[in-house]
């Protein structure tokens, strides 16, 4: 056999043995890593669903698609890459949707279905081992709880050694105006040897109102007037109210989002003895202002389900 011959032979079988590969192992390394042909990175999730199940999604464009035809929807291109706790990861294709970004398998046995700051997964057709799924915001730096409720329709970060409470109420409303939330109270640590109450916390609640425009701080202050606040691209509807009775004091803020129904906010409770009413030495003024920063971290960390 001459040495073109060979060369040609040797050309012939490694051609073979690459397509060979393609149709035995490509399936599953694309699945198992993702495509190379996903495109560009457009935006990433990590999600958390009942059960401390968690999913991290890779969403990627596609290329563009051809004009649908008249009276038809435009085909979608993008890709989305996931990886489950359960140690399972896969590659999928965006699908047509008329609400949210839906990915799926070719036989649709496994789906993926982003809406808003939420997911669904689907296994054949029934919401199986990932649940309730919510993204969680990145901790910023010191937060490392996480709190997760689909039911409740929220996920929130919140520091080590804060006590979550899902059994929650606060009654200074009055008499048949009690209203449920999710409560965080701090850390005992951050009050030893100062003025400040062990009982201090932050809350999310919600309030079930007639119309989404009437969702305003109000709701949760008594006889609070409410003001608009913009937070970076968050707006809110604002209040706040200060008390006290028998050397205590107590500080509320209110951080309601407008256009939620039921209306959500975030409350800030502050309690602390008057620092004049302590024998010299004997405790140190609480640091109010990095307790606030500190509560302003948690709530940047809120994430909706609505």
């Amino acid at each position: 056999m001459s040495k073109t011959s060979t060369i040609v032979t040797v050309l012939v079988i490694a051609v073979l043995a690459f397509v060979a590969w393609e149709w035995r192992y490509a399936p599953f390394f694309s699945q198992l890593f993702g495509s190379a042909t996903t495109g560009q990175l457009v935006g990433q999730a990590h999600y958390q669903c009942n059960g401390g199940k968690t999913i991290d999604a890779k969403f990627y464009n596609g290329p563009s698609a051809p004009q649908p035809a008249p009276g038809q929807p435009p085909v979608p291109t993008g890709v989305v890459q996931l990886v489950l706790s359960d140690n399972r990861a896969m590659t999928l294709p965006q699908t047509i949707s008329a609400d949210g970004a839906r990915y799926a398998t070719k036989n649709e046995s496994f789906v993926f279905w982003s809406k808003g700051n939420g997911a669904l997964v689907l296994e054949n057709n029934v919401e199986k081992s990932f649940i309730g799924c919510i993204q969680v915001a990145s901790d910023p730096g010191g937060l490392p709880q996480v709190y997760e409720s689909g039911s409740n329709g929220f996920s929130l970060r919140y520091p080590a050694n804060y006590t979550a409470a899902e059994k929650y109420v606060y009654q200074e409303m009055g008499p048949g105006k009690d209203i449920n939330g999710v409560k965080f109270t701090i850390d005992p640590a951050i009050a030893t040897g100062t003025n400040l109450g062990t009982d201090s916390y932050v809350s999310v609640e919600q309030v079930a109102i007639a119309s989404s425009s009437k969702c305003t701080a109000s709701t949760f202050l008594d006889g609070a007037t409410a003001s608009i606040l913009n937070d970076g691209t968050t707006q809110y509807s604002y209040a706040s109210s200060t008390g006290a009775g028998a050397g205590n004091r107590y500080e509320e803020q209110v951080f309601a989002l407008p256009g939620t129904n039921p209306c959500v906010a975030v409350r800030y409770y502050i309690h602390y003895g008057a620092i004049e009413n302590y024998p010299p030495g004997v405790v140190t003024a609480f640091n109010h202002d990095a307790l606030t920063a500190q509560f302003d971290m948690i709530r940047h960390t809120l994430t909706i389900v609505q």
